[in-house]
């Protein structure tokens, strides 16, 4: 194991280039360390007198062991119900009683804690927060209620056709790579959790040099960091680095999966090839190209499947980008009668601007709603904290909020028509299907070779 310094870091201000002239702009950072090796970010904003806090740790679902699926999750949420020092009541007691509130959330790639707290709370909060990923005890008797609500939720889920056809096709496209299960598992892998099993995850996976806190409010730079020395000092665990997921340019294509669930009277429909990963060049002009497809409320999708042909009330297509790889998809629903036109139509909308790209007044139209969009998310310190650990742990650089309406200004219509050819389904898509099997199947004819399995293996 590397030495870790012993001595703590007094901040280091990044600066920042003047902005220009209506330009977004985040507040300046300072830098530090703590001396068990947590890198800390702390940004003065006012001027209300509140502080948000985000602590992110690199061990997300893609880090869980191959046959505990979902343990990532699990552990992460069990960090509030119990420490050394303190039971989960006095946990929920203390962190109400300043008026301070804590999340937790999870994805493939990392774990993250969030905390928003009045400014003259931020030090007992700061404390609060290192307890938690320091010394977890995760009581058995928690851990017990959690999986039986787990175990309850998948038993639920089965009643929600929506959610069952996400995760097959999560499973369907992703197959054994880190990112095809769940995050939160499934029901046969979390029955097996034990308290040990957690213990075992916290100490090998979550630790100070696979995390970034940070630190956005009304507090001084040199309070986070003497606040975040006092509350981390001591945390020990973890890799040295981050888990290193193999490539995940490739997802399955080419497939139709119908999974079968008799009491429907509609049909779900997920439809996905190879997208990109987080960062990548193509992000610019494949947001704007997608914005004009299937992105936004006039988009052609929209219009074609919903508004001109009464197919669906919703239909939307998204980039899902992680950090080892990404997925373009497709998700919508209809009529079970309907669902061999609803593909037909989809897919002939995504072939058009495939071949074509959008039209000059598409581009021009996408890029004014998302540059316009893209303000909110700088409005109050959680979603400026939350930018901010994005911006490191994926590398996008510092100047992202600043140039990120000057880049999405500058793409070019050429720039979607290349694009499109590389991410709408060049190939041919895989198709997952929920529904009555009995009924889907026969309208399936000349699509390709289609596996029929029941909606039961999906809890």
């Amino acid at each position: 194991m590397a030495t870790r310094a012993t001595s703590k870091k007094k901040a280091v201000v990044t600066k920042k280039a003047a902005p220009t002239t209506g330009a977004l702009t985040l507040p300046t950072l300072h830098e530090s360390t703590t001396s068990s090796g947590l890198k800390v970010l702390a940004a003065e904003r006012g001027p209300l007198p509140l502080v948000a806090a985000r602590l992110v740790i690199r061990a997300g679902s893609a880090t869980d062991p191959a046959d505990k699926h979902g343990l990532a999750d699990f552990t992460a949420r069990l960090l509030r119900r119990g420490t050394a020092k303190m039971s989960a009541d006095e946990i929920d007691e203390t962190i109400e009683f300043v008026g301070a509130s804590f999340s937790v959330g999870s994805s493939e790639d990392v774990l993250s804690l969030f905390v928003t707290t009045p400014a003259e709370h931020f030090p007992a909060m700061m404390s609060m927060l290192g307890q938690l990923v320091r010394e977890p005890s995760f009581p058995e008797r928690e851990v017990e209620l959690a999986r039986e609500r787990a175990l309850a939720g998948f038993s639920n889920d089965l009643d929600d056709p929506a959610v069952i056809a996400d995760r097959a096709f999560t499973r369907a496209l992703w197959g054994k790579h880190p990112y095809g299960h769940d995050i939160g598992g499934s029901a046969a892998h979390v029955r097996t959790f034990t308290r040990d099993d957690l213990v075992r995850f916290h100490r090998e996976r979550v630790g100070p040099r696979v995390s970034l806190l940070t630190v956005v409010g009304a507090v001084s730079p040199q309070q986070v960091v003497d606040e975040a020395e006092k509350a981390f000092a001591g945390w020990e665990g973890g890799p040295e680095a981050p888990v290193q997921l193999p490539s995940a340019d490739k997802v399955t294509t080419g497939r139709i999966l119908l999974v079968d669930k008799p009491d429907q009277t509609q049909t779900q429909v997920r439809i996905g090839g190879p997208g990109f990963r987080v960062g990548h060049p193509d992000y610019f002009p494949s947001t704007t190209m997608n914005n004009a497809l299937g992105g936004g409320f006039t988009s052609r999708l929209v219009n074609e499947v919903r508004v001109e042909r009464g197919l669906t009330y919703g239909i939307h297509s998204y980039f899902d980008m992680m950090n080892a790889g990404g997925v373009f998809g497709i998700s919508t629903f209809t009529q079970t009668d309907r669902t061999r036109e609803m593909l037909d139509v989809t897919l002939g909308e995504v072939a058009k601007v495939r071949q074509e790209g959008i039209t000059a007044a598409e581009l021009k139209k996408a890029q004014r709603y998302l540059a316009g969009l893209y303000p909110l998310r700088t409005e109050t310190n959680e979603s400026v904290a939350a930018v901010i650990s994005d911006i490191r742990v994926h590398g996008l650089g510092d100047d992202w909020v600043e140039k990120f309406r000057e880049r999405l200004m500058a793409v070019k219509q050429k720039q979607t028509v290349e694009v499109a050819t590389k991410y709408l389904f060049a190939q041919p898509p895989l198709i997952v299907l929920l529904g009555r099997a009995s009924e889907v199947k026969k309208q399936l004819k000349g699509l390709g070779t289609v596996k029929v399995v029941p909606a039961s293996d999906y809890e």
